[in-house]
């Protein structure tokens, strides 16, 4: 259920007015600037609700008009009601971002499964998926690591999308996603299936939560197989890090700097421990209540048939269409709104 309680979101931006009017305000930046965007994300759902209240007024002022002509009065209370639906459709859209995380930028991982050939190019067209998705809502795409199949498509692919709520969007993308379609490597033409994992790890930024010791680190450098300049494909600058004690393996070759690449995997190491962590918090509490949904990383959420039939379908909300080539362009909105929605039914928030 979504609740909107004024009075509390206005003390929270009283609250944080105050901490922004700190003198030291800014000797933190990065814990600034989440301050900054929380302001700016509980101003614009406090202004949103101001806005659709204002109208719904001058809707009721004008069906009390006891002198407007009609065929006036039933222009302008069409126009109203159409602001009406519009104004409160994007607001109920924006109070289904409630995780505590949702306006952070994400990380998302695409690895392929068994399979060859025919599941790296389904990593591959995933890749695509997303990053046509991200252009239509102007986000930043940022590849991080990207391995080339043998023949075709990807290996791996890890990609940083910045933008308001990238997370709150992209995390109904963890999963395992499954493709069926008659195969371009088959010489037979026959119908295969495919699977491919993502995986979607909110930007956390520093936290006193995860300490990692040197000593569980292994870092190994190498010359990225990608474009990049001279530098890049000549000097082992690509950095490859696995964290031991949990098998966590991270990467980044996109700068020409070792040092730098570091950095990156080690932030990206971070929050991957902190979603860890997480995790197994949500997992102990759902055992406590006796919690039976599955939630393990692996289960399967959505399957895409391109033959006998198309047919984009999401397990979980049961969110489904028959445009397959619309969503393998970046349409996918339907499929992540419908999830918000579900987690808002369900009183989580992921």
């Amino acid at each position: 259920m979504i609740l909107f309680d004024l009075p509390k979101l206005e003390g929270k931006i009283t609250e944080l007015e105050k901490e922004e009017n700190s003198p030291s305000f800014w000797d933190d930046r990065k814990t600034a600037l989440g301050v900054v965007n929380e302001l700016n994300d509980l101003r614009w759902k406090v202004n949103s609700y101001k806005k659709i209240k204002g109208d719904y007024e001058d809707f009721i002022g004008l069906l009390n008009a006891p002198e407007a002509a009609e065929a006036e009065m039933l222009e302008l209370t069409n126009d109203l009601l159409s602001t009406l639906d519009r104004e409160i459709g994007e607001l109920r859209n924006l109070l289904l971002f409630s995780g505590e995380y949702d306006n952070r930028n994400a990380t998302l991982e695409i690895h392929p499964g068994a399979g060859g050939t025919e599941a790296q190019d389904w990593a591959d067209m995933l890749l695509r998926m997303y990053q046509r998705w991200a252009e239509k809502h102007r986000f930043k795409v940022t590849p991080l690591a990207l391995e080339a199949g043998d023949e075709a498509g990807l290996k791996s692919a890890t990609i940083k999308v910045e933008g308001h709520n990238a997370y709150g969007l992209l995390k109904s993308e963890k999963g395992v996603h499954r493709l069926v379609r008659i195969s371009p490597f088959d010489a037979n033409a026959r119908r295969h299936t495919s699977f491919a994992s993502v995986n979607v790890v909110p930007e956390f930024g520093e936290v006193a939560d995860v300490v990692i010791d040197p000593k569980d680190l292994r870092v190994d450098t190498f010359r990225s197989g990608g474009a990049g300049g001279q530098n890049v494909n000549k000097v082992s600058s690509a950095v490859r890090i696995t964290h031991l004690p949990t098998g966590i393996v991270v990467q980044c070759e996109i700068e020409r700097s070792q040092l730098m690449n570091k950095a990156t995997c080690m932030q990206m190491l971070t929050d991957r421990l902190m979603a860890l962590k997480l995790e197994e918090r949500e997992k102990k509490l759902k055992s406590i209540v006796g919690e039976q949904k599955n939630i393990e990383w692996g289960s399967q959420i959505r399957s895409y048939v391109f033959c006998p039939y198309t047919l984009v379908k999401d397990n979980r909300t049961g969110e489904e269409t028959s445009d397959v080539n619309g969503v393998m362009d970046g349409e996918v909105d339907r499929f992540m709104y419908a999830y918000l929605e579900m987690l808002s039914r369900e009183g989580g928030n992921a």
